[in-house]
């Protein structure tokens, strides 16, 4: 039984379960904030680090894409305090950990003047355009690949592909800016979504 509180019947066509078998933690989670209203009717984004992939909708709920992408290069639900205040040369690898909770979340800038969806702008992570300065970390290839299992290289922020962020999350960000849902990989949904763990009435 799904532990969500659902405000009558909702059927999300593109990530409808099948009878049968458990909902994802991004279907759980996606019919949770439109039912309880948790992204207070402005677009909202679904980050599923484990498959390594974003999911995007509009403020009503409705699907408006998604895409893979390219995360943080250690396993982990929380930045370091301070990280967003230091220099990505002093950050160790483990450090390198992309987030988990809800954010609100607005476009910007970088430092080098790139358009970017700020998620955690203490902690200087941000949903952006792949980054492709450093060839050998092959992150078009990585993006590309069939399997999330090499999709750890960043220092946190989350890339998307090119045309993903152009064509899809500036346009539903831009107006009002949004929220950001990164489901957690190493403890359970719950624990950064607690409405999720509401019995149902």
């Amino acid at each position: 039984m799904r532990r969500v509180v659902l405000a009558g019947t909702m059927v999300f066509a593109s990530i409808a379960a099948t009878p049968g078998r458990a909902a994802t933690p991004v279907e759980t989670l996606t019919a949770w904030v439109v039912a309880s209203g948790d992204n207070r009717g402005v677009p909202f984004a679904v980050v599923d680090k484990q498959a390594a992939r974003v999911f995007a909708f509009d403020g009503a709920g409705r699907p408006r894409g998604d895409a893979p992408v390219l995360l943080g290069l250690a396993r982990g639900d929380h930045s370091v305090p301070g990280i967003g205040d230091r220099p990505l040369a002093s950050i160790t690898p483990a450090e390198r950990t992309t987030p988990a909770g809800r954010f609100d979340a607005a476009i910007g800038t970088n430092a080098a003047g790139r358009r970017i969806l700020w998620v955690d702008y203490a902690a200087a992570v941000s949903l952006h355009a792949v980054v492709t300065a450093k060839p050998r970390e092959r992150r078009l290839e990585r993006l590309a690949s069939p399997t999330p299992a090499d999709n750890r290289i960043s220092y946190g922020c989350i890339n998307v592909p090119v045309a993903f962020f152009a064509d899809t999350i500036e346009p539903l960000f831009m107006a009002s800016g949004g929220v950001v849902y990164v489901i957690p990989e190493v403890v359970p949904l719950t624990e950064f979504f607690v409405g999720l763990a509401a019995p149902a009435r």
